[in-house]
């Protein structure tokens, strides 16, 4: 198979690769750091949380990473996929559990049981649309199914955000940023699924995505000193 990274400036390739492993390292520590206090219910919740995005992404981290350094071939290829499918249901999995945060942090009557059951109504379309087989992980993807599974997580995403903007500020956690966030995350990452095919550059975008979950683990890790 043709080497697809081979026209990439390899220190670009270096770089991000320095980014994704720093990221992975970043995200099981916290996790580690969550669960030092798992007395407390939100700490337990956000040291799962934690510990499920990192695992969900090194599935296409790792393979990503061996690809730039190492070069490209079918095995590699086939793991990136499997780490996109894998990604795609705990990237969900990390939503539903934000919610439970939620719940543990501010008072859950403060909002309609109807909004949370369409949390959990979009957690889990999103969740079956990935794992039908008309996605074609591993042969190239199909748009449309790509589309309709990204609607049901953006909408998913749309709504966690809201409880997060509504009453986040609640007991000065501040975590009305958490909003924000979620806004950065879908804003770098929607591009990427459309356009990134046909402008490759577009990929860059999952960095400041990237990013963006990092803060959100930030703040969690804020709450440890409230």
């Amino acid at each position: 198979m043709e080497n697809k990274v081979k026209n990439i400036p390899k220190g670009v390739l270096i770089g991000e690769s320095i980014f994704d492993i720093a990221y992975l390292l970043f995200a099981f520590t916290a996790s580690a750091v969550f669960f030092s206090h798992g007395t407390d219910p939100v700490f337990f919740w956000y040291g799962w949380l934690t510990l499920i995005l990192g695992a969900g992404d090194a599935f296409h981290l790792v393979p990503r990473v061996v690809h730039h350094l190492c070069g490209d071939n079918d095995r590699v290829q086939w793991w990136m996929q499997l780490g996109l499918l894998v990604s795609s249901m705990t990237m969900t999995v990390f939503y539903i559990i934000l919610v439970r945060i939620w719940t543990l942090l501010f008072d859950p009557t403060s909002i309609s049981s109807v909004f949370i059951l369409f949390v959990a109504l979009f957690a889990f379309i999103r969740i079956v649309l990935c794992a039908m087989p008309q996605n074609k992980w591993f042969s190239g993807g199909d748009m449309k199914w790509s589309f309709a599974r990204n609607l049901a997580f953006l909408l998913l995403g749309g709504l966690v955000a809201f409880l997060f903007a509504s009453i986040g500020n609640t007991g000065g956690y501040g975590l009305w940023k958490m909003a924000l966030a979620i806004a950065i995350s879908f804003g770098c990452y929607l591009p990427v699924t459309i356009w990134a095919k046909t402008k490759p550059a577009i990929g860059a975008l999952m960095i400041p995505k990237t990013m963006a979950y990092i803060w959100m683990i930030a703040m969690g890790l804020a709450l440890l000193n409230v």
